[in-house]
């Protein structure tokens, strides 16, 4: 099974420029990890040239880029957004393929109070089906995560909870170029059982963000309020932490992965401090790469 490592404790120096790409992917070779996940904010997609330059400067280093992160917003009331959002997502397809990845990711987008249930999963779900030939054409599987909220969002994801992240995957149609990718962390800042999650949702699995989550100076029932208030990115009380010493049970994690067969790509993503980021990786993709070996994971 390759591992993956998704930078996210350098983030804000990548997209300020206090970070080249390159020292990214050489802080990522010096670990055990196969690839590195990219991200959409640091991403050149209107220069091709510089896509493929990025592509070799990772294989030159012995890594692939089999990942993108990216957060499209289909919740948005006004269709012509919603056009323009889904126009995105493309270009995300493009550039993931350009760098050789084979996976980019989709959301729901952010849980409006002026939007219903009932829209938001209609609006989302014909969104998604119409991309999904676009992503095949271009070899690109979508995976629709169960994510908590972007940095640069107002609100949590309309899909947070696990009734509504099931029931829009039951409105799309399964395809071999659509899936999940499971956060099992997202799970429980969702008030949801991780391992439950992933028993209704491990046939369709095929990629994993290794999160691990505490929350520092505060309560769920505290981080609930803050995201009543709104306002842009995490909560200052929600913390990523190192992948196997944080609120989840990866044996279980493993457990039913294994069951499930099965052999997509994991990507670690951990930490916001950028002093301990990569001793923190490391801790991470060896806690990771130990639990592949007992699980019997490629």
């Amino acid at each position: 099974m390759p591992l993956a490592a998704f930078p996210k404790c350098y983030l804000s120096m990548l997209m300020e420029g206090e970070m080249r790409h390159e020292e990214w992917f050489d802080v990522a070779s010096e670990i055990d990890v196969d690839g590195v996940e990219f991200y959409w904010g640091i991403t050149p997609d209107d220069d091709p040239e510089e896509l493929d330059r990025l592509r070799s400067a990772a294989a030159d280093r012995g890594l692939s880029i089999p990942m993108m992160c990216y957060s499209p917003d289909f919740t948005h009331p006004d269709p012509d957004v919603r056009r323009e959002e889904v126009e995105r997502e493309k270009r995300a397809i493009e550039a993931t393929a350009r760098l050789g990845g084979s996976y980019c990711r989709v959301l729901s987008g952010q849980r409006r109070p002026e939007v219903s249930r009932e829209e938001g999963l209609s609006w989302v779900s014909d969104c998604i089906e119409e991309l999904i030939p676009y992503a095949a054409d271009r070899e690109v599987t979508l995976v629709l995560e169960n994510h908590y909220k972007d940095d640069y969002w107002e609100h949590p994801e309309f899909a947070q909870q696990k009734e509504e992240f099931l029931d829009l995957l039951d409105r799309i149609e399964e395809s071999p170029w659509f899936g999940v990718n499971y956060d099992p962390s997202n799970a429980i800042i969702a008030d949801d059982d991780p391992i439950e999650l992933l028993e209704a949702v491990a046939d369709r699995v095929v990629t994993c963000h290794a999160s691990d989550r505490y929350l520092e100076g505060g309560t769920i029932e505290d981080l609930r309020e803050m995201e009543a208030e709104g306002g842009q990115g995490y909560a200052d009380i929600l913390q990523h932490g190192v992948v196997g010493e944080g609120m989840i049970d990866y044996d279980a994690v493993f457990s039913i992965l294994a069951d499930a067969g099965f052999d997509g790509w994991i990507s670690i993503e951990d930490g916001y401090d950028a002093e301990k980021g990569k001793e923190h990786l490391d801790r991470s993709a060896q806690f990771l790469r130990g639990k592949m070996a007992e699980y019997g994971l490629p």
